[in-house]
């Protein structure tokens, strides 16, 4: 009779789980490294706001158009930088073919800019034919009491 080279005839119920945790490891630094990149157009010090009404849930669709102002005189559709001249056409071209309930823009605009420079942008939307302009503000953290 021969020797067996190589174990016994039995089989191995162990789930031999080096492999699944190698995965694992794997997903999640794709989900660390992809998570940063999927926040939407440009930071803005927004302002608090004490007590707002309820979030319009169009504010994070896609197909939004959100104008931010970080400071004076920058404006930025998405992440995409515009002169204040060119605001108004862009505005226009991504409104084209929506109906007229879905025509709003919303204006993100950090705490330290100058009133005028909001108006000015307004302005430049409401010579689109829009005349639903949202103002986004951060909700206030409610405080345990």
């Amino acid at each position: 009779m021969a020797a067996k080279v190589g174990g016994t005839d039995e089989y191995n119920s162990d789930i031999n789980v080096t492999p699944m945790v190698d995965v694992m490891l794997v997903l999640l630094i794709i989900f660390m490294i992809v998570t940063p990149l999927l926040q939407q157009g440009v930071s803005v010090n927004l302002p608090k706001n004490m007590k707002s009404p309820t979030e319009d849930p169009d504010i994070a669709k896609d197909t939004s158009v959100i104008v931010a102002i970080p400071d004076n005189n920058q404006f930025f559709i998405g992440k995409d930088p515009y002169p204040l001249t060119s605001l108004g056409e862009k505005i226009k071209t991504l409104m084209e073919g929506k109906p007229p309930n879905k025509r709003v823009v919303y204006i993100k605009s950090g705490i330290d800019v100058n009133y005028g420079t909001v108006v000015e942008a307004i302005d430049q939307i409401r010579k689109q034919d829009i005349d639903k302009i949202g103002l986004v503000a951060d909700k206030e953290k409610k405080k345990k009491e």
